[in-house]
């Protein structure tokens, strides 16, 4: 009679790692998360506390008509390496943020990278440039800071940075 419980037990047991073994098998490894913001803010492990540059998706003659703004953007308040997003492990999962233009009008939802027409430098104490390449190099442009009256003056990029933006820095 022992025989058979023991021969019952040891196949229960059996069963119970051969499930086991299966789920491990065919459980997938740590998830990858996608985030898309509009302002590199809302990336956990960024911290702003200076700068104000937008990003505008269409030319300033577009951009903002009659003192309204009509197109999407996007706003900084730091050093940005590349305007694709960033990533960042967080235990076994990658979590990785997109910047896309956002707040409604024209381009709203498109990623951000190398889809900029114009520039609005609104940070009171601090000048920025604009690279063609991530990592702040190749070609640039220097936005200088607001005005003493609190002037954002939005201003097109040149020819070669236009469409052609991936990463802005303090200057």
């Amino acid at each position: 009679m022992r025989s058979i419980q023991f021969k019952k037990k040891l196949a229960t047991c059996a069963t119970f790692f051969a499930t086991v073994a299966a789920v491990m098998a065919t459980a997938s490894p740590a998830h990858a998360a996608e985030y898309r913001v509009t302002d590199n803010c809302d990336v956990p492990w960024i911290t702003c506390s200076y700068g104000d540059l937008w990003l505008f998706y269409n030319s300033k003659d577009i951009a903002i008509q009659d003192g309204y703004i009509k197109s999407a953007f996007t706003t900084f308040y730091s050093n940005v390496s590349d305007h694709w997003g960033t990533s960042q492990y967080q235990g076994s999962s990658l979590t990785t943020y997109r910047y896309v233009f956002g707040n409604g009008g024209n381009g709203n939802g498109q990623y951000m990278k190398n889809n900029a027409a114009s520039v609005q430098n609104c940070a009171p104490a601090d000048n920025y440039r604009v690279y063609y390449n991530s990592g702040y190099g190749g070609t640039s442009q220097y936005f200088a800071k607001n005005s003493p009256y609190g002037d954002c003056n939005i201003t097109n990029l040149i020819s070669a940075l236009k469409n052609n933006n991936a990463s802005s820095h303090f200057a």
